[in-house]
């Protein structure tokens, strides 16, 4: 029902009319459908299919520590450079 109002194959009432409930149990529905892909839209996590929320989250935080770690050896070397080796 949802996914024929939602690609303009029914209208609400011609939904409503043949699985023979009232319109306003139309919204609902779709009202739920709608709510229920949006959840799982926002919990779902990029990446390789079947990656746990928490492996994903741990992948990122160790893509994020080798940046942070790529940036203060090139600033030290920057550092080291302009002869600037005071680090003490």
């Amino acid at each position: 029902m949802f996914v024929q109002i939602l690609t303009g194959q029914a209208t609400q009432r011609e939904a409503a009319d043949k699985w023979g409930v009232d319109r306003s149990t139309v919204i609902s529905i779709c009202r739920t459908a709608k709510q229920g892909a949006l959840d799982a839209l926002a919990v779902a996590v990029p990446g390789r299919p079947g990656q746990s929320v928490e492996a994903a989250e741990l992948a990122a935080a160790k893509a994020e520590i080798e940046q942070l770690r790529a940036t203060v050896t090139e600033q030290a070397v920057v550092q080291l450079h302009q002869g600037e080796s005071h680090w003490d």
